[in-house]
Formats: C-alpha cells, structure tokens, sequence
C-alpha cells in the first residue's frame, strides 16, 4: 500500500505547524527550518589555540542603503572572560545573549567568581532546548560560536544550534558558507 504525493503532502504539514511533535522520520520540522534560516546568514569562523580564541564574523549587508555602522552585530561580550560569534536571526540572538549576560551576572554575585565556560554554555543552551519541547514556542533560529577562557580549563570553543545540542571544538563554522571553511579548516588547522 503506497500513499499518494498528495496525501503524504497533507501529513508532513501535520508535523510542520508543531514544535513538539516528531514527523514519522523522527524529525522535528521548525529546528530544520531554524537550521535553513542560519545557512543563509554570514558565516562565522571559531579556531582555538593554546594562546587564546579567534572569532570572526563576515557581516552581510542586506541593502545598499543601510549604513554598515548602524547595522545589527554578530559579535558580542558576554562577560569579561566570554565573547560570542551568531549566524542567524538577529534578534533570536539578542535575546539569547541577554539570557547568557544576566546568567553570568547572576553566577558572580551568588559564587564570587566568573562562571566556568561550559556551565555558561549548558545554560544557554538548555533554554534554547526547551523551545523544541514546549507548545506554543518556536526554536531560535541562531546557531553560537562561544569563545572563552575559565581557570578549570583555559582557552575553549563551542558551538551550539537551534536544537541546544553544543560541543567543543577545535575549529568550526556556522552560516552561509560554513561547509568550504570547515574544508579549508580541515586541511590547514595545527593543533597548538
């Protein structure tokens, strides 16, 4: 027994309206319509070394017009001792950013010390987790690139997606050209 174009058309649009629920393949539609809105945002690159972190960000004009000092950021201080590169929607990360900031804030008032790196990252990231669970949220359509420096384990990477799944990486991109930097990162990356 084999479903018509047209019948399966109408069953993937039960699954696309929800965040919460999975498609017969298991699958979570919005996350992969966040994931489309970051391929076509500027790409960011992340290269860690034993002396520190480098983020750069290509920033995409969308207009002739709009004058590029007055244009939105893809590069942000969390705390002193944290900085992020984004890909995606702008506005999805402002608030993500918001989040980390009184976060980090919150952890140095109540422990008296920066928060390590990778609890900043896991809380950020648990947030942006729930919004694939909930009814009535959509996932942020931003992916991170978290460069940071904590006394447990020095200089460190990340990158999280809309999905909050993160890791830790040597080198990574995210946005619109992120598969030829990993290739070239891939070729000419020495750890060191």
């Amino acid at each position: 027994h084999r479903s018509s174009p047209r019948r399966r058309r109408s069953m993937s649009r039960r699954y696309d309206s929800r965040t919460t629920i999975f498609s017969p393949e298991g699958r979570l539609y919005q996350v992969e319509y966040a994931m489309e809105a970051i391929s076509h945002a500027g790409t960011a690159v992340g290269i860690l070394s034993s002396e520190g972190v480098v983020l750069a960000a290509e920033k995409k004009l969308t207009s002739k017009l709009l004058e590029p000092s007055k244009s939105s950021e893809k590069m942000y201080m969390i705390d002193e001792h944290v900085a992020c590169a984004v890909a995606g929607i702008t506005a999805d990360a402002n608030i993500l950013v918001n989040y980390a900031r009184q976060a980090a804030q919150r952890y140095q008032y109540t422990y008296q010390e920066p928060m390590p790196v990778e609890q900043l990252v896991q809380a950020l990231c648990d947030t942006k987790q729930g919004y694939t669970q909930y009814g009535g949220l959509r996932p942020f359509g931003v992916s991170v690139l978290y460069a940071g420096w904590d006394k447990q384990h020095g200089y460190q990477l990340y990158c999280s997606d809309p999905s909050g799944n993160y890791g830790g990486w040597m080198a990574t991109s995210i946005g619109a050209s992120t598969q030829a930097a990993q290739s070239i990162m891939k070729q000419d990356y020495k750890a060191g």
